[in-house]
């Protein structure tokens, strides 16, 4: 065992040694020549475990990115487990299988929106140009699924590296589509330029399917469970698709699936968890005091931030709505929460000058997902400070 351990060691050491022989200016095809010498061929692991620890190492996550699309040629068709089966991109539906039929999507826009017409100097040809370059343009949303639904669950596992250097190349690949658009719009700008633009950007994006498909989608195959699938695909339609909605649809009842946080201590919200301490502050950090009076008019809950508008002491908690207010006022109170709880309205505002502040006062009738009612939440604010701002800001304050 500690043979194959040093063996692996000793792998991890060259290939860390050629990539930096690779970053200090090594001709690719001398590079190619060395790796073919020593390797032959080369995993997805061990490809993830050279970026990581070339991270750990120091070496800057911009200069891995910037040579990314070289390391990829110098281990082009050398990854011995690219055949890998990857069963969850064969069910209907799945996150998994989604983001591999866009990947072939985009390859078949290169081919038949693109390619054809980069040889061509008519204007029909130049105009499909620009008509293909706005449908690619699309991909945004393909890289932001695997950003903001695939990523966080490398990175609970300890793999930040694909993570770090991908995200990079996707702002990379972005801006150049939109540089190659903004040249297909400048009439004056030379047509050898623009064709050059929209090649090098089309060999940048098939390098990334390349690494999607042989790196990326094994890997997640491997370590991402049931349910952060189930979360993946739940948050899938709000960031978008490559073109359009996929017709299948992967049902799954998600109330059948154990989550792997232990709820214990912790409240569980739509999107996370936060124990008591953590929602505590959360609120009392919040710049506004906000009140929940309960569905029977009872005062329930107020924060306490360091700066309040109005007095509230803790022995109005549990108290009737209509005992909290002036005589002369308490009518308003109750005619709003009649309002709520009859469906009328959900939300009234309210403004007013006192001890030198503009105070915003906000009603919201609170209502669970079957849209009954819960209660009613007031929310107050000073917006003097607000509304003095003017300009721009986009300096941290000294």
């Amino acid at each position: 065992m500690s043979e194959i351990i040093n063996n692996s060691k000793k792998r991890q050491d060259k290939l860390k040694d050629l990539i930096k022989k690779i970053h200090a200016g090594m001709p690719l095809d001398e590079a190619k020549k060395l790796f073919k010498k020593d390797f032959q061929e080369i995993s997805t692991d061990e490809i993830i475990t050279l970026e990581q620890a070339l991270i750990d190492e120091g070496m800057q996550v911009e200069e891995i990115q910037s040579l990314c699309d070289v390391h990829a040629a110098v281990f082009d068709k050398s990854i011995s487990d690219i055949h890998k089966p990857k069963d969850i991109t064969r069910i209907p539906g799945h996150p998994a299988k989604v983001f591999s039929d866009e990947n072939k999507q985009i390859e078949e826009l290169i081919e038949n929106e693109l390619e054809p017409y980069l040889e061509k100097t008519d204007t029909t040809s130049y105009l499909m140009l620009r008509i293909g370059m706005d449908r690619l343009a699309n991909i945004s949303k393909h890289y932001a699924r695997k950003e903001y639904l695939f990523f966080p669950s490398l990175e609970k596992k300890g793999i930040d590296s694909i993570p770090k250097v991908m995200w990079g190349v996707d702002d990379e690949i972005r801006a150049d589509i939109k540089k190659a658009i903004k040249m297909l719009d400048d009439k004056d700008e030379n047509l050898d330029n623009i064709k050059a633009a929209i090649k090098a950007v089309i060999i940048r994006v098939k390098d990334m399917i390349i690494k999607e498909e042989n790196i990326l989608l094994p890997k997640l195959s491997d370590l991402m469970s049931f349910y952060d699938w189930i979360m993946a695909d739940q948050g899938s339609d709000e960031i978008g698709y490559f073109m359009e909605k996929p017709q299948e649809s992967w049902n799954v009842e998600e109330k059948k699936v154990e989550t792997e946080e232990a709820f214990n201590g912790k409240v569980k919200f739509d999107a996370g968890t936060l124990n008591q301490a953590e929602l505590n502050a959360i609120f009392n950090t919040l710049p506004l005091d906000m009140t929940f009076v309960d569905k029977d008019g009872h005062v329930k809950y107020f924060t306490q931030g360091k700066e309040r508008i109005f007095d509230r002491p803790k022995t109005v908690i549990g108290r009737h709505v209509s005992l909290c207010h002036p005589p002369q006022s308490v009518h308003i109170v109750e005619d709003i929460i009649n309002s709520f709880k009859s469906g009328e309205k959900d939300h009234e505002d309210f403004y007013i000058n006192f001890k030198g502040m503009f105070v915003f006062i906000q009603y919201y009738a609170v209502r669970d997902k079957e849209n009954n009612y819960l209660g009613t939440l007031e929310i107050t604010q000073d917006i003097k400070p607000i509304q003095a701002i003017s300009g721009e800001k986009r300096l941290v304050s000294k």
